[in-house]
């Protein structure tokens, strides 16, 4: 059963739009520290460019979108009453901000005192966000897999949280893990809960309800949807497992826990991807787009990991976790989030002028938010950095191309969010002008 929309429920939109509107500026914050390190932001995934470029498009730009969706869309999905959303939203987007500039800041100057007020922040920051949205969803007399999926997500987010304020306060301190986990374990295990039991985990739930609603899809396959969520929990917990003394060093074991969950991953893109291809409108807009690409690049994902996997000494080559980092974050979840901000923002432009009584003065349809040319150049931008950055990891010399394409792809989409949104400042300012007009002729 799929949950009941209530969109009396909706928070203020400032509340989502203040994340919304600040995640782009560090995807182009990320492209610009790429072009000015070069190819040395290549040479590894431990190379400081690359750890700084990765939290900021992590921290800053997936996870300030995400923060700011689930406050909208467990109201209205899940109809949860989320407690002082407006407050919540004051108190966390500053601090996620803050945490996310001390933490690249950290990896960049490798300065010690930076990794600990970016554990100070994100704990506070995250520890409010989750205890609300867990009392959220844990109240709501919302069911459905969807809902369920959500869940696991917070969840998710809650793991990848502990595990990386752990990680922040021990490189702040530095302090030695080895007596417990070694720092490599650690961080693997970080990894895995944070893109696949937060950010995939999301992704799925949410695509649950909104490939079928948007892009007119037929549903996903009930045993597909519990078999997704199900079985990622099972191997995150499995990967987990090497944190208990003794396995950490046992690969063959890992090596197959990480293909059962690639598998999964190819599953589930193939599913989205056919069901697509079902759709009862022929037509592709922006969004659907960006999804076929998010879908594809996950699929590509799965199966360079498999290949890797197969092929240790590909798998062990340096820049090989680049490779795939590349797919997952510009591939997959930026690509999603691009297509779900294009279709959110104008939709909740259209709801909060239809609440503030719309029928006062004639507004733009949801089409008109944002122009179809503006979001497919913009489109276009992107999955051309997505292609550079790609062959950037093979060919280094590409990284400043590739940097400024990407920083550039990321700000002409703050501009198209931004133009949305005082849009809606200017249409509200007219009604709320057509309103004290009438009420004025009324009375006098």
């Amino acid at each position: 059963m799929q949950p009941t929309l209530s969109f009396e429920q909706a928070p203020p939109i400032s509340v989502p739009y203040r994340f919304f509107l600040t995640a782009p500026l560090f995807g182009a914050a990320a492209g610009l520290v790429l072009a000015w390190l070069g190819p040395a932001a290549l040479d590894s995934r431990w190379a400081p460019g690359a750890l700084a470029m990765t939290h900021l498009i992590v921290v800053d730009f997936m996870l300030q979108v995400m923060c700011g969706s689930l406050l909208q869309f467990v109201a209205v999905v899940a109809g949860a009453n989320i407690w002082r959303p407006r407050l919540v939203a004051t108190l966390v987007h500053p601090l996620i901000t803050a945490g996310a500039v001390f933490l690249a800041s950290a990896f960049l100057l490798e300065q010690q005192l930076l990794f600990l007020a970016a554990a100070l922040a994100f704990a506070a920051a995250l520890g409010l966000f989750l205890t609300v949205m867990a009392v959220s969803l844990l109240r709501t007399p919302a069911r459905g897999m969807a809902i369920h999926v959500l869940r696991l997500a917070v969840f998710g987010l809650l793991v990848t949280v502990v595990l990386g304020v752990t990680l922040a306060a021990t490189l702040g301190l530095h302090e030695n893990l080895q007596s417990v986990w070694s720092l490599l374990t650690l961080i693997n295990v970080h990894v895995a809960w944070g893109l696949g039991g937060w950010a995939l985990m999301l992704v799925i739930g949410v695509s649950y309800l909104v490939v079928p609603m948007f892009q007119l899809t037929p549903a996903y396959p009930l045993w597909l949807t519990r078999l997704l969520p199900a079985g990622l929990l099972l191997v995150l917990g499995l990967w987990s497992l090497q944190l208990l003394p003794g396995l950490g060093e046992a690969q063959a074991w890992q090596a197959g826990v990480l293909c059962a969950g690639m598998l999964l991953a190819g599953i589930y893109a193939a599913a989205t991807l056919w069901l697509q291809s079902r759709r009862r409108r022929r037509q592709a807009g922006v969004t659907l787009v960006f999804w076929r690409g998010a879908m594809l690049s996950l699929l590509a994902l799965a199966l360079s990991a498999l290949l890797f996997a197969a092929l240790p000494r590909l798998g062990e080559h340096a820049r090989a976790p680049l490779w795939l980092g590349v797919l997952a974050l510009p591939g997959l979840f930026l690509s999603v989030i691009m297509g779900m901000l294009y279709k959110i923002m104008p939709f909740l432009n259209w709801l909060h002028l239809q609440q503030q009584g719309g029928t006062v003065t004639t507004q733009p349809n949801m089409k008109q938010m944002i122009p179809e040319r503006a979001m497919r150049g913009q489109m276009r931008l992107h999955f051309a950095a997505l292609a550079l950055l790609l062959a950037a990891v093979v060919w280094p010399a590409l990284a400043l191309p590739a940097g400024l394409t990407f920083a550039a792809s990321c700000l002409w989409l703050e501009w198209n969010l931004v133009g949305a949104a005082r849009l809606y400042a200017r249409f509200r300012d007219r009604i709320r002008a057509a309103a004290a007009g009438a009420q004025a002729s009324t009375q006098s």
